[in-house]
């Protein structure tokens, strides 16, 4: 019986996989010792060393339900509308109008205690900056001063658009529940010093196969680094 092929980590930019270690970090409240990581040679040993950092009290109770709680009674407070009018499949366009929608979105956050990134701006908007960049990229070998300006007004004009879009990158409020308790999994909890020792794993499989964008099925204990 041949053996199932084994994902191999190793083939991902090292830069990225290390983004998404920094965002475990800050997700699970703790930090990498200097020799934490060395000799790890697969995707389990890692989920091995992240479980003994994360060393709180037990508790079974979901943290995405948590998250969610947490979301629907910011939203309430914000927007005031009743709790019962907001549920997972509930969708951000309609909770928040595009009117002061960047206002809004900004007190949600203050309450949540964190920001979340759930507004970008038009696609086009960012098509036409990355075009201009690769544009002058290349015309910096014909004209370096054109090309350098080229690039200048690209990147400018990138980080504006970012912060005045009002597109929403996720749809509903579920998929803003998930991405908390990924990626802010203990201030998620209603007590930040417990933790469900069965969602660890998973919850560290959701980062790589988000940020990565890797299907989660490659992500095996045997997946090697």
């Amino acid at each position: 019986m041949n053996r199932p092929e084994v994902f191999e980590l190793c083939n991902i930019d090292s830069e990225d996989i290390s983004d998404v270690l920094t965002k475990i970090e800050k997700s699970f409240g703790f930090k990498f010792g200097e020799n934490d990581l060395a000799g790890i040679k697969t995707f389990g040993e890692l989920c091995d060393v992240i479980s003994a950092k994360v060393n709180l009290e037990l508790a079974d109770d979901c943290t995405t339900q948590q998250a969610f709680s947490k979301i629907r009674q910011s939203i309430a407070a914000v927007q005031l509308v009743g709790l019962n009018e907001i549920t997972l499949n509930s969708e951000l366009e309609q909770l928040f109008p595009k009117k002061n929608r960047r206002n809004k979105i900004h007190q949600f956050e203050e309450k949540i205690g964190f920001t979340l990134k759930m507004l970008k701006p038009k696609e086009w908007i960012r098509i036409i900056c990355l075009l201009l960049f690769l544009g002058s990229l290349v015309g910096l070998f014909v004209n370096w001063r054109f090309g350098l300006i080229g690039v200048f007004l690209s990147l400018i004009g990138s980080w504006i658009a970012e912060r005045v879009g009002k597109e929403f990158a996720f749809k509903t409020v579920r998929d803003i529940a998930k991405k908390m308790a990924r990626e802010n999994y203990l201030k998620s909890r209603r007590n930040a010093n417990t933790m469900n020792r069965r969602e660890i794993v998973e919850k560290i499989k959701e980062l790589f196969s988000h940020d990565l964008d890797l299907d989660p099925s490659v992500l095996t204990m045997d997946a090697f680094f």
